[in-house]
């Protein structure tokens, strides 16, 4: 993985990973019923046809799944690991995923959107750390 790939993907994933872990804690906070968040826990509303009575669990899952693995995939990738590339991808999917399912449930967003983007510059880095994106690559007939 050349040094900008990694340096980009180290600071992608720390962002997204740092949010994560921020909205996260938000949504648990919020769900423990404190008003000091204003405006920053969705309407209870949004829960409805989900599996969820409040925002405690998609909260909990945000920060330790969906931020966990950013995490540690910036630290791998900044550290230079080899398997550094392989959490980076699985973290990128994970943020997908979460997208996906927020999405049937939220109203779209430009900020779905962002980190639907985020994610898939995450696993477009990685190709692209790994070699698999080199115009060399590239098959004509």
């Amino acid at each position: 993985m050349s040094r900008w790939t990694r340096i980009v993907l180290t600071a992608l994933a720390a962002l997204v990973g740092t949010t994560a872990v921020a909205g996260g804690a938000a949504l648990v906070i919020g769900a423990a019923g404190s008003s000091t968040l204003g405006g920053a826990v969705p309407d209870r509303s949004f829960l409805g046809g989900s599996p969820f009575a409040s925002y405690l669990a998609p909260g909990l899952v945000l920060a330790v799944v969906v931020g966990g693995t950013q995490l540690l995939a910036a630290v791998l990738v900044g550290r230079g690991s080899r398997s550094g590339p392989l959490l980076a991808a699985v973290a990128g999917f994970g943020l997908l995923i979460w997208i996906f399912v927020q999405m049937m449930f939220i109203p779209f967003s430009l900020l779905q959107a962002a980190y639907f983007a985020a994610g898939l510059a995450e696993l477009g880095l990685v190709l692209l750390g790994l070699g698999l994106l080199r115009r060399d690559r590239v098959v004509t007939p």
